[in-house]
């Protein structure tokens, strides 16, 4: 049981002059979110890197100017700060070996970890309902328009309206992702996430909005043909359901839950002639693919580990890696490839086996088939580039994540989607789909503690008082 059941959370009172932190993380999570769909307007694609800057210097300012005597927030806190430092002493480690430049651990540094910045300014916040109104009804904001605009995209391509001349016509309905390699299913995962927040925590909204507000996204889903979306959060649902081992009782109810689910899927697309659905179809019943170890599909997954481990000259290699941002991690597979004409004056290093990997890649009609074989993924990214102890600090960082935060099961099936979109692609390291997770589970943790809070008469009257 969580501790601070019997310690409320200490409010601040406004301050004249003082800047509203809740606005500052709104600017991080903006920064984020919207640079991609802003750059399609004609803005510089500088934008894409404002979120580097602003982040850090938005955590900085949260923690220096909020004080709380809250234990749970405090050893949170100082929990997520030793783990950050820990990331970055391995990232330094390992550019000293493989000569990386100082932009690299920069940039590789921001980009995995800013989620867990933005997590740690939230959960330091002594947020008042109003406040917390503000932050839930921005998400719920930006999830829609990124729903609108993805709808209005679909519609307005195939209509001939909207011209496109990458990817396939449906891989272009990536709302407010737009144009971006991954950004369709970036944005149906925002779509959702935020909708599952929505149908658990608006209980007095009505369930009839509240499921539609679910099939929307699931209709997001089918026109940007992003099915692997809703294959990810079920094998988070079958994660989950693994973590209720403790509890027999919830086990077996959810075990019976998972085989109807399952056998029910399979016998619809198996039996039943849903257009949608043809595409699962087709993948399963190609099974032979996906068998170790000489699968097709598995032969292309592993591909990117064995070239990496092929460039290993000492056992320091299997511990630091070949740097940060050399390997096939979201900054050296995607970011120092897409933007290097702006990047290459700062002095940042690459390495040739990304290159390789590449030209692996663009050879092999399965993955060009489907990214769910595609060896750049974040998992082998953060190995190939950190090496084991750099892998072992990330997951440190989600540990206390999970241990501390994640007390819900839709706070925990989030994370754990992000663990399996790391297995499939570096989409696990897109900025606005993984600040959007942070904030759900923040605000998951703030409505827990604001309910205890309201439990208690004598702390009541501050709630509704105070402001961040």
């Amino acid at each position: 049981m969580d501790s601070s059941i019997h310690e409320p959370v200490i409010y601040q009172k406004k301050k004249p002059g003082y800047i509203r932190n809740i606005f500052l993380i709104l600017l991080a999570f903006a920064s984020a979110f919207y640079p991609r769909i802003i750059s399609e307007v004609g803005i510089p694609s500088i934008i894409n890197f404002v979120h580097f800057l602003i982040v850090p210097v938005v955590l900085l300012i949260v923690i220096n100017s909020t004080s709380t005597k809250n234990r749970v927030q405090i050893k949170f806190a100082r929990e997520i700060l030793v783990g950050l430092l820990i990331v970055l002493c391995v990232m330094l480690a390992s550019a000293l070996l493989n000569h990386a430049g100082f932009i690299n651990v920069v940039l590789d540094f921001i980009l995995l970890t800013e989620p867990f910045m933005l997590l740690l300014a939230i959960s330091c916040l002594p947020l008042s309902i109003a406040s917390l109104s503000n932050l839930r009804s921005f998400i719920l904001g930006s999830a829609t328009i990124n729903i609108v605009l993805a709808v209005a995209q679909y519609f307005l391509l195939i209509t001939g309206i909207l011209k496109y001349t990458q990817y396939s016509l449906l891989d272009n309905v990536q709302g407010v992702f737009y144009l971006s390699g991954a950004g369709n299913y970036v944005s149906v995962s925002v779509s959702i996430s935020v909708a599952l927040y929505y149908f658990t925590s608006t209980k007095s909204a009505p369930l009839w909005w509240r499921v539609f507000c679910i099939f929307a996204s699931f209709y997001h889903l089918i026109i940007s043909d992003s099915k692997q979306i809703l294959v990810v959060f079920f094998l988070a649902w079958i994660l989950l359901v693994l973590t209720k081992f403790s509890d027999l009782r919830k086990l077996l109810l959810y075990f019976v839950a998972v085989v109807i689910v399952v056998g029910g899927f399979f016998w619809i697309i198996e039996n039943l002639d849903i257009e949608a659905l043809a595409a699962f179809k087709y993948w399963a019943n190609r099974t032979s693919l996906y068998i170790p170890p000489n699968g097709e599909g598995y032969q292309a997954k592993i591909a990117g580990i064995n070239m990496i481990s092929g460039y290993f000259r000492s056992p320091f290699n299997w511990l630091l890696g070949l740097g940060p941002g050399h390997t096939v991690s979201r900054l050296g597979g995607w970011v120092f490839r897409d933007y290097a004409a702006m990047l290459a004056p700062l002095g940042v290093t690459t390495h040739p086996v990304t290159e390789e990997i590449w030209a692996y890649v663009n050879s092999n009609w399965l993955i060009l088939e489907s990214s769910l074989f595609m060896p750049l993924f974040s998992w082998a990214g953060i190995w190939g580039d950190l090496g084991l102890v750099g892998l072992m600090s990330y997951l440190y960082l989600g540990y206390i994540v999970w241990n501390r935060l994640c007390r819900d099961d839709l706070s925990k099936l989030l994370m754990l989607t992000l663990l399996i979109y790391g297995l499939i692609i570096t989409q696990m390291e897109e900025p606005g789909q993984t600040m959007t997770v942070a904030i759900l589970i923040g605000l998951q943790w703030h409505h827990r503690q604001m309910s205890r809070q309201m439990l208690n008469p004598q702390t009541q009257l501050e709630v509704q008082d105070s402001s961040s």
